[in-house]
């Protein structure tokens, strides 16, 4: 009897420590099973982190300053003369890096553990020069991106309290739309003397916006119209049966003519004018003045208001930094005291070209520009001189100049047609409206 109970006693025993080492060895494997899948977890975080710190660009952006090259510019980055040296041999195959210009943005990106990725200039508003690096050999790759943009058509407008750089601004507007406005108008209007309070402009127009938040900027301007002292200038958009685009007056006149009012754009005053008996400032003897004095800031850039060919263009004595040009006609201009000369004799330069900058050499108080014009070698006062206009619009394009008229000069009195048209860009529809 006793060695039967002891039996059973032996099996509840075996029983029981077997299923406590089944209980065990669950357990076992079910921590062995977390912490497999936690050290997996681990890794795959790991991982991930190592990813993020690869991928991830951190930008530092900083605008070229003046004087310096692409190079250089990134070796204050940090790159490594070798770094600076690839990047920049791969750049100048996708970008001829002389055109670099003081006051674009240059970024460079960094990844979370400082490893060089990305490398971009912007060459203009719709135009990113890309720099990326190989990790493999350490090489670099280049090209030149065409930045998406969208183009509507807009209508702005202000009102003149001192200059129009600045109205245009308030208008919430750029600094280049002021300056398409002059060269349109830079015919009829000095906008150093012409301008007065209250005077008011309104534009139709193409605008760029671009992605990233990018600043946007101005496609063509269809119709123009500056109200000036009570007298408004208009100006349409119109392409002949040629293909030659140009601007004229509702009328059909053209608004170009064969010289402009002034040699600079903006900012200055007349502080002499024309005169056949001015006390000189120096020389304190009564002398013909044969020009007129723009009084305006050292490097302010000086425009040719003809098209022509370079005479001479170097120093010579009281005139300073002279250059002089001769136009059609018998016609010929002169700017003296300039700080700085950018073309050549025998050089052709085209109406409004950029050809030096103020200064004050020679026998001169101040910064100025002495401007001086003349007709078959006889000085003539410019400020009293009639400028004869170019061709109107002809007869055989009057029917289509018609059509373009009345298509975007209501706008100027009415923009809320634009709305109403519902075009993001392009021509709305013609408006027969007056």
């Amino acid at each position: 009897m006793g060695t039967i109970v002891n039996r059973r006693f032996a099996v509840v025993l075996l029983a029981l420590f077997c299923a406590g080492a089944g209980v065990l060895g669950y357990v076992f494997r079910s921590r062995l099973a977390a912490t497999e899948a936690f050290q997996h977890e681990v890794q795959l975080a790991q991982e991930e982190a190592a990813w993020a710190r690869q991928q991830s660009v951190l930008p530092a952006e900083k605008k070229i300053p003046a004087g310096e090259n692409f190079m250089a510019a990134l070796e204050k980055f940090g790159l490594s003369a070798e770094e600076a040296a690839g990047a920049s041999a791969a750049a100048q195959r996708a970008f001829n890096l002389r055109q670099i210009r003081a006051g674009n943005m240059l970024t460079v990106g960094r990844s979370v553990d400082g490893g060089l990725r990305t490398i971009e200039y912007r060459i203009d508003p719709e135009r990113l020069l890309r720099i990326v690096p190989a990790p493999a050999d350490g090489s670099f790759s280049a090209e030149v991106r065409t930045l998406a943009a969208k183009t509507e058509i807009v209508v702005v407008s202000g009102q003149v309290d001192d200059s129009l750089f600045n109205a245009v601004e308030r208008a919430g507007e750029s600094a280049e739309l002021a300056m398409r406005l002059a060269e349109i108008f830079g015919y009829d209007l000095d906008f150093y003397t012409d301008p007065r309070r209250g005077d008011t402009f309104r534009v139709v127009l193409e605008k760029k916006k671009y992605a990233g938040g990018q600043g946007a900027s101005y496609g063509k301007i269809f119709v123009a119209e500056y109200n000036n002292g009570g007298h408004p200038y208009q100006a349409l958009l119109f392409h002949d049966s040629g293909g030659r685009p140009a601007y004229y007056a509702a009328n059909g006149n053209s608004l170009q003519k064969a010289f402009l009012r002034s040699p600079l754009k903006f900012g200055a005053r007349i502080t002499s004018h024309f005169s056949n008996a001015r006390l000189h400032p120096i020389l304190k003897t009564r002398r013909p003045h044969l020009g007129v004095d723009y009084g305006a800031p050292v490097g302010t850039p000086v425009q040719t208001i003809g098209s022509g060919r370079v005479l001479f263009a170097g120093r010579k004595g009281g005139e300073g930094n002279l250059v002089q040009i001769a136009h059609a006609n018998g016609y010929e201009t002169m700017y003296l005291h300039l700080s700085r000369m950018f073309v050549r004799p025998g050089e052709h330069v085209d109406i409004g070209k950029v050809i030096g900058l103020v200064g004050s050499t020679g026998l001169s108080t101040g910064p100025h520009l002495d401007f001086r014009f003349l007709q078959r070698g006889k000085y003539k006062n410019f400020e009293h001189l009639g400028l004869p206009p170019a061709d109107p619009v002809s007869k055989r394009d009057r029917p289509e100049f018609e059509t373009v008229r009345d298509k975007w000069l209501p706008l100027l009195k009415n923009p809320a047609l634009l709305q109403a048209s519902a075009l993001p860009a392009g021509p709305p529809p013609a408006s027969r409206g007056k």
